[in-house]
């Protein structure tokens, strides 16, 4: 960016465009670093990791993770206590004697 300002500083005509061709740089590039430097001054320039930030934290994308397994296993437990409350009525409508298991209530 100082080598731009003292290119129009010097008021040779086209020094800014050929400084720009040199460096490889397009005049657009120039202008948001220099809104960016406007913003925030020379932390507004320096170099950020591409993207966005994050939305969650690390930790809070661990919990939602967990959240969502515990809700998928609840689903499955769900479901398997469905099915053998349907076995256990199959077994009382057939009259065949369900064989008797520790711990369990019900």
């Amino acid at each position: 960016m100082k080598a731009a300002e003292a290119a129009v500083v010097s008021g040779k005509r086209g020094a800014l465009a050929a400084m720009l061709r040199m460096e490889g740089i397009y005049s657009s590039h120039l202008t948001v670093w220099r809104q960016h430097f406007a913003a925030r001054g020379s932390a507004g320039l320096a170099a950020q990791k591409p993207g966005g930030k994050p939305k969650l934290e690390e930790k809070d994308r661990w919990v939602l993770a967990l959240t969502k397994r515990n809700a998928e296993l609840e689903r499955k437990l769900a479901i398997a206590n469905a099915v053998i409350g349907l076995q256990k009525k199959a077994h009382e409508f057939l009259g065949i004697a369900l064989p008797a298991s520790d711990g369990e209530s019900g």
